[in-house]
């Protein structure tokens, strides 16, 4: 029996109608490498996703609840799968163009999935011609996936299973996988049995994880000592931190990955996550003092981190498998670079469990509570409103494939990616990374955040500012030092006799004629 994890159930008893806690991925294809006389069409589509159904565990997996919510559901092979339930298409409305397709998009994120079905969906979007920057002829094909199913790097693996490595259509992975045991739907005894063992088990769970996090207790206590001159960091409060609406809004940019590489020399030791972390302090900074909102205190993002261990067993294991740190952004800097520096070191810091270990510890804690205590937790977490007082946004950095990939051999130009919000946190900036260029994708609600295309404007120029003070001066060519000219010198006086010799001389040129 495939039980779902504590972290993954925490997804389900965290949704309500405004807050769906489902992943969209949209990925866009340009259909101008598919070999000649081929055409990609929707029966194609459906087609592939058929071929490679094996790959994946959850495509044919649905939900089974214990009664009661007495323990954690289960996943079972769908007896009624029907594939072409799961695929639809469309046509972007006119005019289509990129406003129209972030509007697609929100709405289309905005609908929850078929909770009796298995938890996911794709939405083929053709139309996009008039969006400069697009492919001509391209088309999106936008997957949502709930979350209990998925972390970001499970979702790489779900996408790679589907991907070719060439417009031929060789697998990027190889597909002689053996396909798991099938998922059969356990009886109300075995639950019952099971639930049982298990509400037993967590009082010990949740010791050993208290017991394994002491030392980095004891070490943030003690810090915390050494460093009570310092500013403390509290959590301001901002208008991302209001309860959230079903009117969700999208927009993103796109820049290349190599703009954000050259600004990692000027702050040694940098990485690219403090990059993108800076860029959106920057640009929330720019944004609140437009809107004369900008808190004294610094904004706390919320950041996932990835806690597989490596290994290719693990990786390719589905549900989730992360812990997340809280650290400040320092909005409250201007300068650039001293901000980046800055965001480098508390990142440092929290990676190292000196601090954000309350939001590490939590996420830890969340593997060993019983299902009935976490159902109730999480509505209490939801009502309450304790997430906006941990921090203000969340900002999830997942590095996707440098190499190109294809799919019926139309090439894959790029992505995007749509979060999920919860109440208090109204803000989530998703960066994933694809064939050297970096997507900054924005999801809010309409009450929230009405402008968002200023917004994005705003990471544009973050963006520009970071690299314009992480470029070195340039060398100005050395002014020749012009040396002060002599003065004319003085003619020395001609005696009369003289002046009339060289008259007579002038007047008698050329009489002998």
């Amino acid at each position: 029996m495939d039980q779902l994890s504590p972290q993954d159930a925490q997804f389900l008893y965290m949704e309500t109608g405004n807050n769906l806690t489902h992943v969209t991925s949209v990925v866009v294809y340009d259909p101008s490498t598919v070999p000649r006389g081929k055409v990609v069409r929707f029966k194609e589509i459906i087609a592939h996703v058929e071929e490679r159904l094996h790959m994946s565990p959850l495509l044919k997996r649905r939900l089974v609840r214990v009664p009661m919510e007495l323990d954690y559901p289960y996943w079972a092979e769908d007896e009624f799968f029907d594939l072409e339930y799961h695929l639809r298409h469309g046509r972007l409305p006119e005019p289509g163009d990129w406003r129209q397709f972030c509007i697609h998009m929100a709405r289309y994120h905005s609908r929850p999935l078929d909770m009796h079905r298995p938890l996911w969906e794709m939405f083929v979007v053709e139309g996009l011609d008039n969006i400069p920057g697009l492919p001509r002829g391209g088309y999106a094909i936008a997957t949502k996936i709930h979350h209990a199913a998925v972390d970001g790097a499970s979702m790489m693996r779900f996408f790679g299973a589907l991907a070719d490595k060439d417009t031929k259509g060789t697998p990027l992975l190889p597909l002689d996988v053996v396909p798991p045991k099938p998922s059969p739907q356990p009886s109300l005894l075995e639950m019952a049995r099971r639930a049982t063992s298990n509400n037993l088990r967590s009082p010990l769970g949740i010791t050993d994880a208290v017991m394994r996090a002491a030392p980095g207790l004891y070490q943030a206590v003690e810090n915390s000592l050494k460093s009570r001159k310092e500013e403390k960091h509290s959590v301001p409060e901002t208008r991302f931190n209001r309860n959230i609406s079903p009117h969700k809004m999208f927009d993103a940019t796109v820049f290349p990955l190599a703009d954000l590489k050259a600004v990692r020399p000027a702050v040694p030791g940098c990485t690219i996550n403090d990059v993108v972390l800076a860029i959106c302090s920057g640009a929330l900074r720019k944004y609140l003092l437009h809107h004369r909102e900008l808190p004294q205190e610094p904004l706390v993002a919320w950041v996932p981190i990835n806690a597989r261990p490596g290994g290719a067993s693990d990786t390719d294991a589905p549900g989730n498998n992360i812990t997340a740190m809280t650290t400040p952004i320092f909005t409250d800097e201007a300068d650039p670079l001293a901000r980046l520096r800055a965001i480098m070191e508390s990142t440092r810091m929290s990676k190292e469990a000196k601090s954000g270990l309350s939001a590490r510890l939590m996420t830890d804690l969340t593997q060993h509570i019983p299902a009935v205590t976490q159902v109730l937790a999480s509505r209490l977490i939801i009502q309450s409103g304790v997430a906006g007082k941990t921090c203000n946004l969340f900002v999830s950095n997942v590095p996707g494939p440098q190499e190109p990939q294809y799919m019926n051999g139309a090439r894959v130009w790029g992505s995007f990616g749509l979060a999920p919000l919860g109440d208090g946190m109204g803000l989530f900036i998703a960066t994933p990374s694809y064939d050297g260029k970096i997507s900054f994708n924005v999801i809010s609600t309409r009450e929230i955040m009405p402008d968002i295309r200023f917004f994005i404007e705003c990471l544009e120029d973050a963006l520009a500012e970071l690299k314009q003070a992480a470029l070195p001066e340039k060398k100005k060519p050395a002014r020749r030092k012009s040396s002060p000219r002599k003065a004319p010198a003085k003619k020395k006086p001609v005696s009369r006799k003289k002046a009339v010799a060289k008259k007579k001389a002038r007047n008698t040129r050329g009489r002998g004629r």
